[in-house]
């Protein structure tokens, strides 16, 4: 099965940016579609972000315009790039990818936004 590894998490202070990286141990393409989701303290996991096998993509609205999901079949990864953090952005990012029936999961990056 293919795994995910998610990087790129860190400690930002509000207005920075950051890219997330989800690196799959296989190919991508066989997903149709790939996803970032993330979870705050206290709070339910939400989806942030999706890039269909056809580049087609979706976010929330609450991160529309600052962010972009972006994809690099040859290297097998899918990328989220922040812009405009704000201190309500602090959650554990994961990675997702589906395939019908199947879903897999990353482990989480946390990206903490200071004030």
């Amino acid at each position: 099965q293919v795994q995910l590894v998610e990087s790129g998490g860190g400690l930002v202070q509000a207005g920075g940016s950051l890219r997330l990286s989800c690196a799959a141990s296989g190919s991508i393409l066989v997903f149709n579609v790939m996803g970032w989701y993330r979870q705050a303290p206290g709070k339910q996991r939400e989806l942030v972000a999706t890039i269909t096998r056809g580049g087609s993509t979706n976010s929330a609205d609450s991160v529309k315009g600052r962010f972009t999901i972006s994809r690099d079949n040859a290297k097998n990864t899918v990328y989220l790039q922040m812009n405009s953090l704000k201190p309500e952005d602090t959650a554990v990012y994961y990675c997702n990818a589906k395939l019908l029936s199947l879903e897999v999961w990353g482990q989480g990056t946390l990206v903490t936004v200071s004030s």
